[in-house]
């Protein structure tokens, strides 16, 4: 559901923490292959599991094997799919709808019935749940499919020539996309779903018939099992999967990110819940600023009226919210959400949430009677929604495959962006006006494992990367052979623009937004790189389908020296602390690994892709050990300090006041579920007896006053203020070496800096980068009570507990990877504050 501001009035953020289970418990299948969208890890940013510590390089998964046309093979697929146990306390039950456990043996039902059904696996979910992709159409050929495959290729690749392909535009299947289920409580796309997909593949007319030999029908039945199950909006790690599609930090979006990359949609729903009415978009402003708008809004709006259409016909009102909501109420400005990412591919998409509320507290108070009421209209609507979509898609099928054309030969050309007037479509206006100039480049220098891990994500996203083979000037600016350069004459260039550009600070334009506003993977990363506006690319670029490695070791016999300057480098040094290499912390945060540990560090180069460099002769350091850390906090850190290869444990204010002990735990990290105050003094006693603790947030800095540790006043930023900032960094631990951006949300800053206190980073002058970020109605909170004052301090009590209060979100969601050695850095320092440094 993403809720509007007439409806509600604070943002939903998924905090929800699932325990995870052992694949056993879950009934997992036997191992067998799998067509696993997410392509495991990507190249260079390999995370060393608690259980997988080991100095052995690791070997990422093999690249995904499923294609919508994979070659030799036709249409069905008939996969003998996995049949789980049955799982009573699936949390669909209640509602009359399907549980997890019965959505295989149906689809194997569905499968031996029809030939016009395919059920496929495409990945796991967090807890080792199989995702489905079911395919419905007329049956095909291998040669067919293959014709399919050179079609939908020939339109991305060489839209020219596809607008001139005669047979392309008579025989092309229009493909359409439903995602059904991605926040798990909000059940009944998935039902509508199955009904719609037994519907065209047991229906004996003909028009159904004719539609499917026109069409390629995709369902991702269930996008999110372990919630549906659950009965959570959230993942089984806690991620709210529709925010999470220009990060790919979980399996569930990186298996939809294949399906709208492979799949090529003209059309997708995402179908969610519940708003009251039913709510189908278009958006309102802002809109993102790279979509090439004149192309989507026409047909956006006409699919969302035959929809309408639909639904008013079961005596129920419908929401479009371009027609019907105010500008901020619920825009489509981020590509985090599922249609936002899909329309950078060539979909028209929509968020569809059908109406009546059957989750959160309705589903334990309303009788079961009641409940089941609402869900069999829900899934009503889901039907009623996908069937318009079918038939506007048929309809106007020659205008949208168009369309989709347009789109990637505007990328190639290297257009710029329409204007669209007032009135383009009925209610357009000025304020939907929202477009960029597209620079004619990005240049990513080689080096660290930075920058192939950007390359490498950019490469999953069908964005495309090229590599000089020679060295090359740019705008004045001399490269080395081997520098990345991104096209933006390339057919996906609004998504690599999105995701490369600095972003846009649109506090005037909206009073709210629905969600995050800013972000930007190459001001967040951690890689450098450079933006060339105009002028022609060197000679001698080609194309590179993954980044080359970047792990290195000096020749020499002397003690070698890592800098923790990425998050491969922090992965590195807690593999190497868990092997038991005796290395030492320098004052300035470097790390010391002596020489007689060479082989193992030529063994994490090569696996994390980090560079050592030699170090100083003689230098004197802290001896290091694997942190412990106790955390209380959100999902996205939980999974991030461990992704970074920390032993973690969850802690709260329950557990501690139960009992728990923290016996070798290094250091405390509080952001969410602690309260000092609510302590009792055994549990007080507890927390004392850790010497370091790092915070984050406004339940961090009231930890860190209740428990009188460093001398400082939090104050507050407007709690639905976020964005990317420009930050001035100090020479403390861990403002050296930071970047110059960083990012909030719900920004903190600090003030009356007492004795001892270091402002490790301060907010610059002026803080926002791009973002939505105001003052609040009284005047305080805005950007520029923030400028100048410190983001993040750290410094050691009076009872010598060495603490780091961070007022950014240095591990939002995991998206800005270039932050993480901050956190990473403040963890070593404080657990080693106290320790006299030796040789």
């Amino acid at each position: 559901m993403r809720s509007p501001g007439k409806i509600l009035t604070g943002l939903l953020i998924a905090g929800l923490g699932v325990s995870l289970l052992p694949s056993a418990a879950l009934g997992a299948p036997p191992d067998r292959p799998v067509r696993d969208f997410g392509n495991g890890p990507e190249r260079n940013q390999i995370a060393a599991a608690d259980a997988a510590l080991t100095l052995a390089a690791t070997a990422a998964a093999p690249d995904s094997s499923w294609s919508a046309d994979r070659r030799g093979g036709g249409y069905p697929r008939r996969t003998a799919l996995h049949v789980y146990p049955e799982n009573p306390a699936d949390k669909s039950i209640k509602l009359g709808l399907v549980p997890y456990h019965a959505i295989a043996p149906k689809l194997n039902a569905l499968q031996a019935a029809s030939d016009r059904v395919s059920a496929e696996v495409i990945g796991r979910s967090a807890l080792g749940r199989e995702l489905y992709l079911v395919t419905v159409t007329a049956p095909e050929s291998a040669a067919e499919t293959r014709r399919q495959a050179e079609w939908r290729r020939l339109i991305e690749d060489d839209p020219v020539r596809a607008a001139r392909d005669r047979s392309l535009a008579r025989d092309y299947k229009a493909p359409i996309w439903i995602n059904a289920n991605i926040h798990g409580n909000e059940w009944e796309g998935t039902d509508g779903s199955l009904r719609l997909i037994e519907q065209l593949a047991t229906a004996t007319d003909a028009a159904t018939a004719a539609l499917l030999r026109r069409t390629r029908v995709y369902f991702t039945v269930t996008n999110n099992p372990d919630g549906r199950i659950a009965g959570t909006r959230a993942n089984g790690a806690g991620f709210d999967v529709n925010r999470d599609h220009v990060t790919s930090s979980q399996p569930e979006s990186r298996a939809v990110r294949a399906v709208a990359i492979d799949a090529q949609p003209l059309v997708m729903l995402d179908e969610h819940g519940y708003t009251g009415t039913t709510l189908i978009e278009p958006c309102t402003p802002p809109h993102g600023q790279n979509y090439e708008y004149d192309l989507y809004l026409p047909p956006a709006y006409g699919n969302a009226l035959g929809m309408e259409k639909n639904v008013n016909a079961l005596g129920l009102p419908v929401d479009i919210p371009f027609r019907d909501f105010a500008p901020g109420d619920w825009d489509d400005w981020p590509p985090v959400f599922t249609p936002m990412y899909a329309m950078y591919h060539g979909a028209i998409g929509h968020t569809v949430e059908i109406p009546l509320r059957v989750n959160n507290a309705d589903y334990d108070a309303l009788p079961v009677a009641e409940l089941r009421r609402r869900a069999a209209i829900n899934t009503s609507v889901v039907e009623a929604t996908i069937r318009g979509t079918l038939t506007y898609t048929d309809a106007n099928r020659a205008s949208l495959i168009a369309g989709q054309i347009e789109q990637f030969r505007r990328g190639w050309a290297g257009e710029p962006l329409r204007d669209v007037p007032d009135g383009f479509v009925p209610g357009y206006g000025p304020e939907d006006r929202y477009q960029t100039t597209f620079p004619r480049a990005y240049v990513i220098p080689a080096g660290g494992p930075a920058a192939a891990r950007l390359v490498d994500h950019l490469i999953a996203h069908d964005i495309r990367v090229t590599r000089a083979s020679r060295p090359f000037t740019l705008t004045g600016r001399a490269y080395p052979a081997g520098t990345y350069v991104v096209d933006m004459h390339q057919p996906k260039r609004g998504l690599a623009n999105a995701m490369l550009e600095a972003g846009r600070d649109i506090s005037a334009a909206v009073p709210q937004m629905y969600d995050i506003s800013g972000w930007s993977h190459r001001l967040l990363w951690g890689a450098p790189v450079s933006v060339v506006e105009r002028g022609a690319l060197p000679s001698g670029l080609r194309p590179v389908s993954t980044a080359a490695p970047t792990g290195a070791v000096p020749a020499g016999r002397g003690d070698l020296l890592l800098t923790l300057a990425d998050a491969a480098d922090v992965r590195a040094l807690n593999a190497l602390l868990a092997a038991g290499v005796p290395a030492r912390r320098l004052p300035d945060g470097t790390v010391v690994v002596p020489s007689a540990s060479r082989r193992e560090a030529v063994s994490v180069a090569t696996t994390y892709g980090v560079r050592f460099t030699t170090a100083p002769r003689g230098a004197a350091g802290v001896p290091l050990t694997r942190p412990v850390i106790a955390a209380a906090a959100a999902a996205d850190e939980l999974l991030v300090l461990r992704d970074l290869g920390f032993e973690v444990r969850t802690i709260s204010t329950a557990a501690l006041n139960a009992g728990e002990s923290l016996d070798g735990v290094s250091a405390l990290y509080v952001s969410a579920g602690l309260s000092y105050a609510s302590l009792t003094p055994a549990a007080r006693a507890e927390v004392a007896s850790v010497g370091a603790v790092i915070t984050r947030g406004t339940t961090g800095a009231r930890f860190n006053a209740e428990a009188a540790l460093l001398p400082v006043t939090a104050v507050a930023g407007r709690s639905d203020a976020n964005g990317v900032v420009s930050v001035v960094n100090g020479r403390g631990p861990v403002g050296a070496s930071a970047p110059p951006h960083s990012f909030v949300y719900s920004p903190l800053w600090f003030t009356g800096l007492g004795a001892g206190v270091v402002a490790e980073q301060r907010y610059a002058a002026t803080p926002l980068v791009a973002g939505h970020w105001r003052p609040a109605e009284d005047g305080t909170g805005g950007p520029g009570a923030a400028a100048g004052q410190a983001a993040v301090v750290s410094g050691v009590s009076a009872s010598g507990t060495a603490a780091v209060l961070f007022g950014t979100e240095p591990l939002f969601r995991a998206h800005p990877k270039g932050l993480y050695p901050q956190v990473a850095r403040a963890l070593f320092w404080s657990v080693t504050a106290g320790v006299p440094a030796g040789v």
